[in-house]
């Protein structure tokens, strides 16, 4: 794209369109009480296209911006109506119920928290992936957590907190591909650099969770009348045993062969529908139904059926509509050098390695925050701040683990992001139902915001920050690492 015909905005231009469109939200959500983002960030798109023109800009250069950002966007999309194919379809094969079954029955409440962190990171280190995770594992431990009368935001904190940490660190996620890969360093020596931030954070959210379940929740006033009820309807509506857990093992062993996560998601739905037929007796024309418009079912028992009524390719619109106007925003604003100008100001005005580890840090904060966009949030900073790094004769791994901090972790705690969206659709927070309370899933996902804070103290005082090499240095000279003002990565 050509934007040569627009004059570069002031750093106040280029703030204007984001404060505006951030006090269209703030409308939104607090005076009208309305928690749906989609419209202020729709006309957030409008007001960065209006203010582009008067200096000068296209409208085919805006539109460019914006459709590019979509057909970056166009996997997540795909993977998000996977994901509510999965939900739908493993809950009417008896996955989901007999997860909740047996986790009733092996779980205690003290232990479920730290429990439920601990299987949903190895689950999603192994699949790579969190939206997958929260929406099966996850799913299944809201419905453990309500049997023993745990708060759903509770549950949903210790979900995000594993989450999101295997997301982080497995070679599979596609985030933890994009930031080596925009910041120019190895994959491995990526994860292998951010090890000292998220093994601490996730021992502090173990020890947290598991003080929580002892001494904060109040096991001995678990009605396991409830909990009886919940199992004795998950017996008479559904046919359960151990073979029930073949379409996630399916999942499992694809990932571990390296198979790519849309593939190995759908062939999870394809065993999942074998099953539901084959064992719950669900006719072909029932399971295409539950893919399109999620499955449905009576047991009697209201706990029971507002869990398992759900998924379906339906279900993700809330969220696939709103991935694409928020990207169209993040994209609006960067094909009119409004991001630019304002990483520029930033950068002229960072002078040691802590102010720039918080700068990068918070600028992928504040993409996300404003664009609603993990990848965005990622490859942005992770492309400006990389001369300022060699500059400063600090190693790109830095940069790396920073805009993964600021990115990936901090995506599900803002909840018109796109992590955020996929994890309120999938728990079933009833946010946009006014359930505005669940949101402290966001304060109690210890993992995702402790991490950061471990990083910046590494920053302030040196420790696990590594410095340029000299084969990193040649290798910088041969690559012509790109500076402010280039194109952005195009897709493959």
């Amino acid at each position: 794209m050509n934007h040569n015909k627009g004059i570069k905005p002031s750093f106040t231009m280029a703030l204007l369109p984001i404060a505006l469109t951030l006090l269209l939200l703030a409308i939104q959500l607090f005076v009208f009480n309305d928690f749906t983002p989609h419209i202020p960030l729709a006309i957030g798109i409008g007001i960065t296209a209006i203010l582009a023109r008067f200096r000068g800009y296209k409208w085919h250069d805006i539109e460019a911006g914006v459709f590019n950002a979509l057909r970056i966007a166009l996997p997540s999309i795909a993977i998000l109506i996977t994901v509510g194919m999965i939900v739908a379809i493993w809950i009417a094969s008896g996955t989901v119920p007999v997860l909740i079954y047996y986790g009733l029955k092996l779980l205690s409440p003290e232990l479920f928290l730290a429990s439920g962190m601990l299987l949903c990171a190895i689950v999603s280190v192994s699949l790579g992936t969190s939206w997958g995770t929260v929406s099966t594992i996850g799913l299944a431990l809201v419905g453990i957590g309500a049997g023993f009368d745990i708060p759903i935001y509770w549950t949903a904190g210790a979900v995000v907190s594993g989450a999101f940490f295997g997301d982080k660190m497995s070679p599979l996620s596609d985030t933890t591909n994009l930031a080596p890969a925009v910041t120019g360093v190895n994959l491995f020596d990526h994860i292998k650099n951010m090890v000292p931030t998220t093994l601490p954070s996730m021992l502090i959210s173990l020890c947290i969770y598991l003080f929580v379940g002892f001494y904060v929740i109040d096991s001995k006033s678990v009605d396991f009348s409830t909990i009886n009820t919940i199992t004795t309807g998950l017996e008479t509506s559904f046919s359960l045993s151990p073979w029930l857990l073949l379409p996630p093992a399916i999942v499992l062993f694809l990932s571990l062969k390296r198979m790519p996560s849309l593939p190995s998601l759908f062939a999870g739905v394809v065993a999942g529908a074998v099953l539901a037929v084959v064992v719950q007796g669900f006719s072909l024309h029932e399971i295409f139904q539950f893919m399109q418009n999620g499955f449905s079912i009576h047991t009697g028992v209201t706990e029971l059926d507002s869990l398992l009524n759900r998924g379906g390719i339906q279900s993700m619109a809330w969220v696939i509509t709103l991935v694409m106007i928020s990207l169209g925003f993040g994209g609006a604003l960067e094909s009119t050098h409004c991001l630019e100008s304002i990483i520029e100001v930033i950068l002229n005005k960072t002078r040691s390695f802590f102010g720039l580890q918080a700068a990068a840090m918070g600028t992928a904060v504040v993409t996300n925050l404003v664009a609603g966009d993990p990848y965005l949030s990622i490859s942005l900073p992770g492309r400006m701040f990389a001369p300022a790094y060699i500059k400063q004769g600090y190693s790109k791994l830095n940069l790396s683990r920073a805009v993964e901090e600021g990115g990936t972790l901090i995506s599900p705690l803002i909840p018109w992001n796109a992590g955020g969206a996929v994890v309120i659709t999938a728990l079933g927070l009833g946010i946009a139902d006014g359930n505005i309370e669940n949101l402290l899933y966001i304060p109690l996902a210890f993992a995702c915001w402790i991490s950061p804070l471990i990083g910046l103290f590494y920053a302030a005082t040196g420790r696990f920050s590594p410095k340029l090499t000299n084969a990193e240095q040649k290798q910088t000279e041969a690559e012509n690492t790109p500076t402010l003002g280039v194109e952005p990565i195009q897709p493959n």
